[in-house]
């Protein structure tokens, strides 16, 4: 096929082009900007655009596909040049979805857990040497690409992310995959600018539900009241699979899952991660893999990137990073970290980036969020929200609305760094909680440096 891309640079459409390269077609692609990872492994694979900018000029009548990312608006001049020629035009999600109508599809959906779940399952997968493809939205260790699509692996396993797929396709992406194998982790509200009420949001799971193919499975999480009233209700002629926490014991700062009378110790730690473990596994078994042979693998699963990601460790203090910027993940991200190292102080920071997290009318939901940490903190940035447009929010708002009293704010990169470095790390842990970069601060920099004076030898 010959195909462009419309906004080439986005993090799942640079690996989706690179992918497309790999697999023997002709791939083109325009950006009216390209940042680091994207940058040098579009150079690598010859991919990146001749000029940054966009230019019709792209757009010939001979190609089969134009793939439209997100960031590109409705009145881009490349995609009114592709209406004007009357090309097939689609999202990416649409697109993949055209790519795996032949294959078993594996689909991960829910407000959170869906990229460790899946993450967790093509590891398995490739340890037991089974022939698949993918699409994640972080990177894992032992996969050089978030997304692969080939003609002959006959599994795809997909992170099914509930966000709009496109500015011509304002449906969630994971609405466009039609399942054989579904689950759902949990359902906590998100992306408000999309989804103004939590019912609105909550439809998009149980209109998830009714894409999964005739007699396909639908695995979900107990524990979750709104999950458990969606497959109850659901009249859809599939199988439904519960799943809850598994057994597991914390032990000297590690965390082991007891299964058939064994203590298997791993890597990721957490309840949440628990359970992401217990999805996996039952998607796996509904892929041929085995009990033993899922134990065996996911005990070397290191975790997805900034998914608790360790970034620095001395003696008696850990720096961890993690993606988590809504409600239910710093719920459950604090709570990993204190369960984890239930002797140690803990220090979590979150950054308010997302639309969600910075509208004012939002911030109530992170009522009580940060309550495992022993020093809370909030960071925001005012340029954030005159770059989304959103009405402005004192530091004031934010701690009356999380409702701690022992909540600090910053909205300085600065002077956040600065309170860090003057604080004592002696058995105490840092989490860094964020979609965003704290405005600019060297995360691995200042880890270092707190963690220097308890370093491991």
């Amino acid at each position: 096929m010959n195909v462009h891309f419309i906004a080439i640079g986005g993090s799942i459409m640079h690996n989706l082009a690179i992918s497309l390269r790999r697999n023997g077609h002709n791939v083109t692609g325009s950006d009216d900007e390209i940042f680091e990872p994207a940058l040098t492994l579009l150079k690598n694979e010859n991919l990146m655009p001749a000029s940054i900018g966009w230019n019709p000029d792209c757009i010939k009548e001979d190609l089969d596909a134009v793939i439209l990312g997100m960031h590109a608006k409705k009145d881009n001049p490349e995609l009114l040049r592709a209406q004007e020629l009357e090309l097939k035009i689609f999202s990416f999600p649409a697109f993949v979805g055209q790519q795996i109508q032949d294959k078993t599809r594996a689909v991960i959906g829910g407000s959170h857990g869906k990229t460790t779940i899946t993450g967790m399952i093509m590891h398995v997968l490739r340890v037991n040497n089974l022939n698949f493809d993918y699409l994640i939205g972080s990177r894992i260790e032992g996969f050089d690409l978030t997304v692969k699509i080939t003609n002959d692996a006959p599994i795809v396993v997909i992170e099914g992310d509930e966000y709009l797929s496109s500015a011509i396709e304002r449906i969630p992406k994971f609405h466009l995959y039609r399942p054989h194998i579904a689950l759902l982790t949990g359902i906590a509200w998100d992306h408000i600018n999309v989804f103004p009420t939590f019912e609105n949001y909550a439809a998009q799971f149980a209109i998830f539900v009714d894409t999964i193919v005739t007699k396909g499975k639908l695995i979900y999480n107990l524990e979750d009241s709104l999950l458990r009233q969606i497959a109850l209700h659901s009249d859809a002629s599939i199988v439904k699979i519960p799943y809850s926490t598994p057994n597991y014991i914390v032990r000297d700062n590690r965390t082991y899952i007891l299964q058939d009378g064994k203590e298997r110790k791993l890597e990721v730690f957490g309840k949440h991660n628990l359970q992401n473990l217990e999805g996996a596994r039952n998607v796996c078994a509904q892929l041929g893999i085995s009990d033993d042979d899922f134990f065996a693998a996911i005990q070397t699963f290191k975790g997805a990137a900034k998914r608790l990601e360790k970034v620095a460790e001395g003696s008696s203090t850990v720096v961890y990073k993690d993606f988590a910027h809504s409600p239910s993940k710093l719920t459950a991200t604090t709570a990993a970290l204190k369960e984890q190292y239930p002797a140690r102080k803990l220090v979590a920071v979150m950054e308010l980036h997302t639309y969600s997290s910075l509208n004012k009318d939002f911030l109530s939901e992170y009522k009580g969020s940060m309550k495992e940490a022993d020093v809370p903190i909030v960071f925001f940035n005012s340029h954030a929200l005159s770059i989304k447009g959103l009405p402005p929010i004192s530091a004031n708002d934010v701690k009356g609305e999380f409702d701690q009293n022992n909540i600090q704010v910053f909205t300085e990169g600065s002077d956040l760094k600065e309170y860090l470095s003057k604080q004592n790390w002696q058995e105490t842990n840092l989490l860094m909680m964020s979609s965003g970069n704290f405005d600019g601060l060297d995360l691995n920099e200042l880890a270092s440096e707190i963690t220097s004076a308890t370093k491991l030898s």
